[in-house]
């Protein structure tokens, strides 16, 4: 009894002290210096994410010279820490330059009056920026930079002048800013699911007719197709908002009478709603008064 107590009592030291060992080689975590962030953006049908850290500017000079915080001329890795990334769904457009589905490191060489933006294979570089081949760039293009209206005192993306299809990218730090437009191909896919979801069906969902109707209205489109779309939509199960949509088209073909009849008919509905629906209701009154002054 003794013997196992002894036994079971170094054991357990053993224990404790293997835990307190494994507790001292654990690394305090404490906050970075230059924290890590990660903005993601859908354009069109594409999702553009971007990691990267933000250093601040701490009353130093960023821009301009050759001894800045980002050299003039000099490679950048567009934030600290990691290297930066971007991750594309899909293939997209950047500045006129095709770039494949896929992450990549995402570099800058900033000058006064020009940058110079690279999309490299290489996401490990780190601080090395200089460490990575060439030959491994995906694209590479220009910018503008421009001065910012008010300091920004940490280094930000973020993504702006969003389209249906096309967002920029804005790198702001200290009094300087920069920007690169991706375009995602939107018709292409948008056009395909038309085709397999209305067009090649023998009986499309009233929700996939209307929403082919409006693609094609919103992108000047086959009228007459968006129009027999629509019609089909709103044949058995009228809502207001596909009326609406109708009257929309209608009186961008110019048939006035028509787009009168369905604007009032989508006011009634939308009045007729549980609960009722005043926006539509007014939308139906300003296509109603716009079919008026077309038709005189």
């Amino acid at each position: 009894m003794k013997n196992f107590a002894s036994h079971f009592g170094s054991a357990a030291a053993l224990t404790i002290t293997l835990l307190a060992a494994s507790a001292a080689q654990a690394q305090i975590a404490t906050p970075q210096a230059s924290p890590k962030s990660t903005v993601t953006q859908r354009v069109g049908l594409t999702d553009v994410t971007i990691t990267y850290s933000r250093p601040g500017v701490k009353g130093r000079t960023i821009f301009g010279g050759d001894k800045t915080v980002v050299a003039n001329g000099k490679r950048w890795r567009t934030g600290a820490n990691a290297t930066t990334s971007i991750k594309f769904s899909d293939d997209v457009m950047i500045e006129g330059v095709k770039v494949p589905a896929g992450e990549y490191g995402l570099y800058t060489v900033p000058r006064p009056n020009e940058w110079t933006v690279v999309l490299n294979k290489s996401l490990k570089q780190g601080a090395d920026v200089d460490g990575f081949k060439d030959d491994q760039d995906v694209a590479r293009f220009t910018i503008k930079p421009y001065k910012l209206a008010t300091k920004v005192e940490t280094f930000t993306i973020t993504f702006t002048d969003l389209t249906p299809a096309t967002a920029n990218v804005a790198m702001d730090w200290e009094n300087t800013g920069a920007k690169f437009k991706i375009m995602s191909d939107v018709d292409s896919k948008v056009m395909a699911q038309i085709d397999e979801k209305v067009v090649k069906n023998a009986s499309p969902a009233a929700g996939d007719l209307a929403a082919a109707a409006v693609y094609y209205y919103d992108n000047n489109k086959d009228l007459k197709q968006a129009l027999a779309w629509i019609q089909k939509a709103n044949a058995t199960d009228p809502k207001f908002w596909n009326v609406n949509t109708e009257a929309k088209i209608r009186l961008k073909m110019k048939d006035y009478k028509g787009a009168m009849a369905a604007a009032e008919q989508s006011k009634k509905l939308a009045l007729a709603a549980t609960p009722p629906n005043g926006d539509y209701a007014k939308m139906g009154d300003e296509l109603m008064a716009e079919a008026k002054k077309g038709g005189k």
